[in-house]
């Protein structure tokens, strides 16, 4: 259970798209160094389609909704992308309102549309190549000498939460993975439950707003959420519902007909691919469960003030390529699958050197890995007013600034992705024993 002493303070930019600009520069790829506004942008976390030495490009989405698979485009968050469905364009101007001219078209918009069509041409003309097939990609297989079977106490207590480092109180121990959930530990969980008649395979009706689809894939049954009947909150009714797909770029699963098994080079990277329902389907097989935001970032950063400020990652203030996989990390995986990156295996920034690239150890306060990079990490939270789950740590595709730990992401719980995985936690009785 958490209590937030200042619990209005997590509000505004948790849920009304308020622009949040951080106060420190931060130096990204291009060399320019200044503050980043992401707010009404779709941030792609990707090079632009079919280059591969762009690097990332920015571009106003005001009338897209959220793609239900594949790379994620843009979703809301803390200073993060945001991305509304049609006729739902959410605004930062003083007034509230975004200016529009007689066909409802910002002159502005068209200004940076023309640009960014010009940029886009630029690349190409430079000379950029195809992006690499990943799929035809096999990396290595690399042990980190990370238990991924291991779990780490976080006590209860106090800790500077969000970018204002407010303090909240987490009123009992929890123990968290000590990484992501692997491609094997998922695969384990899906031969057991496929046994034990948990989860169904083959054609699963899919549903996203007005949007109905089936796709071949894993699914089990969700009791359902009650509706709170807010603005473009969608509802999301009892039935069988999408765990992961059984096809698709980023999925590190085979299937026989018969069992489940992780790719061998995979088998201790992170799962992705993953819904929520499908994160939150292995831990509640396991008796466990997702952890909310705010036990995640305790375990992410400890409870530690330094000049009355949190710690901006797990590790600390500062970040270095080598701390983390992200975009700049320039790893070992980055010089074989090229700038759109790929995961790492659990625990890999550890202070271990491999093929010559030299890591930090970069784990939380805790003991914790990968709590910034890597993969995306579903949370547990159901907010009244929304139907969208959270993410946080960013991701291979993500900047260094949207690894700090206060950020965050978010879809609809039928999403998936190549950049999204998860971990469990679990609760411990008050005489230290785990409740499980």
């Amino acid at each position: 259970m958490v209590r937030l002493v200042d619990h209005h303070h997590v509000q505004p930019g948790l849920r009304s798209g308020n622009r949040l600009l951080h106060e420190t520069p931060v130096r990204h790829r291009g060399g320019a160094t200044g503050r980043r506004q992401l707010d009404d942008v779709a941030d792609r976390h990707r090079p632009v389609h079919g280059a591969s030495c762009a690097g990332h490009i920015h571009v106003l989405a005001p009338h897209r909704s959220l793609p239900q698979q594949g790379p994620m485009v843009g979703a809301a968050g803390r200073g993060e992308a945001r991305d509304y469905p049609a006729g739902d364009r959410r605004t930062t101007e003083t007034d509230g309102r975004a200016e529009q001219g007689p066909q409802g078209d910002h002159p502005m918009k068209r200004v940076l549309t023309i640009t960014l069509l010009l940029l886009a041409l630029a690349l190409v003309a430079a000379g950029c190549g195809p992006t690499p097939n990943i799929g035809a990609i096999t990396p290595p297989y690399i042990d980190t000498g990370v238990d991924a079977e291991a779990w780490a106490l976080v006590p209860a207590g106090e800790f500077p939460f969000g970018q204002h480092d407010h303090m909240t109180m987490v009123e009992n121990d929890f123990e968290m993975m000590v990484t992501n959930v692997t491609n094997e530990q998922y695969a384990r969980f899906l031969n057991e439950a496929l046994a034990a008649g948990a989860i169904g395979i083959g054609e699963v009706e899919v549903e996203a707003g007005e949007s109905v689809w089936t796709e071949n894939g894993v699914f089990s049954f969700y009791p359902g959420e009650p509706f709170d009947g807010f603005r473009h909150e969608e509802e999301i009714k009892a039935g069988d519902k999408l765990l992961m797909p059984l096809q698709g770029e980023g999925l590190r699963l085979t299937f026989d007909g018969e069992q489940f098994a992780a790719l061998d080079a995979y088998v201790n990277h992170p799962v992705t691919m993953v819904t929520w329902y499908g994160a939150n389907a292995f831990c509640r097989f396991n008796d466990w469960r997702l952890p909310t935001e705010v036990e995640w970032e305790k375990a992410a950063r400890g409870t530690e003030l330094v000049g009355g400020r949190g710690r901006a990652f797990p590790w600390g203030p500062e970040i270095e390529r080598n701390n983390a996989n992200y975009y700049s990390s320039f790893d070992v995986f980055v010089k074989m699958f090229g700038k759109l990156g790929n995961t790492t295996p659990v625990g890999f920034y550890n202070g271990r050197s491999y093929d010559g690239y030299q890591t930090l150890d970069s784990a939380s306060p805790y003991g914790l890995y990968d709590m910034a990079g890597n993969v995306f990490q579903w949370m547990g939270d159901d907010y009244p007013n929304q139907h969208y789950r959270h993410m946080r740590g960013g991701s291979f595709y993500s900047y260094e600034v949207d690894l700090r730990v206060w950020k965050y992401n978010s879809a609809g719980p039928q999403y998936y992705g190549p950049a999204v995985g998860f971990r469990c936690v679990r609760d411990v009785a008050n005489d230290g024993a785990t409740d499980s």
